[in-house]
Formats: C-alpha cells, structure tokens, sequence
C-alpha cells in the first residue's frame, strides 16, 4: 500500500484553456465546479504537479494535472470537507478518498485520465483550500485504505443522509455490496450552526437546508422543467407516482405522468436532475399537489449511500475516532495496515 503512486486528474474541457505557469504551480482560468448541482459556479484555481493540455478530436482543449495520489488526497479531503473540520473527519475522508481512488486508477471511466475533478469523481479544487490539517490527516493515514474481504472498497459519500443511510441498488446497479448497506443516522439530525461553519466550505455553507427541505413549483413551472431537463413534451404533468424507494426512502423508480406522455424514470440521481432546474438535494421527498402547485417535501442532500459527511463530521466532533467512523458507516469493513 505504500509504493508511491501517480494519479491523472482532468481538470477541464473547454474550447481554449487559459493557464499561468508559475515557478513550482500552475493557475487554471475558469475552472468549473459543481457542474449541473445547485452551487455550480466557476473559479480560477492553482494546482501542484504537471499540466498537460490534450488537443480533442472536437476542436475544445482538456487540462490533466499528474500528481502523487497523496499530495492529491489533501487537496480532496480539504475541497469536500474544509480543512477546518474536525481532525478525525479529515482522516476518515482521507482513508475513503484514498480507497475510492485507487479503485478508480484501477478501472478509469474517463478517457485519457484516472478521475475529473468535480463532484460526478471526488472534488479537487487544487492549493488555495490545502492546510496543514489536511496534509496531517493524509500523512497520519499515509496509504491506508477499507477492506471488505481483503478487497478494496468502493467507498462512496455525500453531504448529509437525511436520518437514514441508502443501499447501493438504490443509486447504481442492481446489485447488493455488503459493505454499503442502510444505518440509522441520527449524527445529522441536528447539526450546531457552530459545526456547519467549521466543516462546510465557503460555498456550500450557502446552502440552508440540507437535512429536512421543501420546494414548490406551479403547474407550468413543473411542466417547463421537466421537457427542458428530460427532452420530452409531457405536456402538463398530471402525477409524479413514486413506484419504489431503497431503504432510506429514496425514490429510485418514479413514474411521470402527462398528458401527451408518461414515462417510468430512475434511477435516484436521474429523478434529482429531472425535477429541478439543477438538481434535487435529494430523491428522498413526498409529493403533494393542491391548486395548481406542487410540493416536495424531502430529506437528505446527496445519494445517501456510504459516509454521511455531516453525520461524520458531528461523530468527530463528540470525540469518535476516525476508525469507529469508517467501521459505522461502511458496515463490516476493515482498515488496512498503515504504510511502512
């Protein structure tokens, strides 16, 4: 676990990238983050290791940053957590993120690089989040990873369960991983302001609700949204029937119904995009419709399987170590040895 490792990082896409080379760094210009979610925005940001700009058969430019998979990790634990953040959610992050990575150098689903940048891999928003802590969690974890069977995990999180964590065929594919199975979260229920100052960064902290929300939509608010996000003329939406919801109460099977079209969608993450002009913090809501509006009235922000990161946060907090985190929320799974 200890044999240093080099990670490919797609940064961006654009059709020209606009960089500064700097003595030791480099700065990209307009670098998107939370593509397609709510907080979606661009910022420029500067990033250690090497650059290479790929010329794509498309005529648009893609930035790949090579950097050691630990330096890497502290820019990651750091960009989905800040660096402020209690030390021993940092190392739990570090520990998963790691896992998470290495499986996905393993079998890469981009073309040309291991992992992206945004939230569709893990967030790695370069040097100006890093600190100290987050370097001191990376180095107090240096080359652990979970294990399930001697295998490593597939370690996946998000924001906050909502109450309760998600099984994995609610999110991806129709199959059972013993490790990331449904618990009751009651660590995120009530989060202290003093907490969500200290673990969120700068821009998820403008989010207000996470944990328990509403939205509302008119009638042809609804309908607009979703032939914009679906690409179909459902003309006016009549139902939104949930079919079935994984363990938690996420939805994973939706049927919409319209009155030029009807369609069964899924699965959660899919249900997200199509009800909102960004995306739904989560598909764990109740439906209502009552004089032409629309309620959804929900739970959770985030897929819901695997770490609640808020959750985490708060066992942190109360003085859980990062070994009784990670054996909490990746049930039956194993540390590995640190690296010698």
């Amino acid at each position: 676990m200890g044999v240093t490792r080099q990670i490919k990082v797609g940064i961006l896409t654009a059709p020209h990238i606009e960089f500064e080379q700097r003595a030791n760094t480099f700065i990209l210009k307009n670098v998107r983050i939370g593509i397609g979610f709510h907080w979606d925005r661009y910022e420029d940001q500067e990033f250690a290791g090497t650059l290479e700009i790929r010329n794509n058969a498309d005529g648009t430019q893609t930035a790949i940053n090579t950097i050691d998979l630990e330096d890497y990790l502290c820019s990651v634990i750091s960009s989905e957590m800040n660096a402020n953040s209690p030390m021993e959610l940092l190392k739990a992050h570090a520990v998963i993120s790691r896992s998470w990575a290495i499986r996905a150098m393993q079998k890469p689903n981009h073309e040309g690089f291991d992992v992206c940048a945004d939230d569709h891999c893990q967030r790695y928003e370069g040097l100006r989040r890093m600190s100290e802590r987050a370097v001191e969690a990376v180095r107090a974890t240096a080359g652990q990873v979970l294990l399930y069977n001697d295998e490593i995990c597939d370690c996946r999180y998000y924001k906050c369960c909502g109450g309760k964590t998600e099984i994995w065929r609610t999110c991806w594919e129709d199959i059972d991983v013993p490790y990331i199975q449904s618990v009751q979260c009651d660590y995120c229920k009530s989060p202290s302001p003093k907490i969500l100052r200290l673990v969120l960064n700068d821009y998820d902290q403008e989010t207000k609700v996470f944990r328990d929300w509403r939205i509302e939509y008119k009638d042809e608010e609804l309908d607009a949204i979703i032939a914009e996000k679906s690409g179909i003329d459902f003309g006016h939406i009549t139902a939104l029937e949930p079919l079935h919801r994984g363990a938690s109460g996420r939805i994973d099977q939706l049927r919409i119904v319209g009155t030029k079209h009807t369609e069964v969608i899924g699965k959660e993450l899919k249900i997200r995009y199509w009800l909102s002009r960004s995306c739904l913090y989560s598909s764990w809501f109740e439906v209502a419709h009552e004089k032409g509006i629309w309620t959804l009235s929900g739970h959770g922000w985030g897929h819901g399987a695997g770490l609640c990161q808020i959750g985490a946060a708060v066992m942190a907090s109360e003085g859980h170590p990062y070994e009784e985190i990670l054996s909490y929320y990746y049930v039956g799974s194993r540390l590995s040895a640190p690296a010698k």
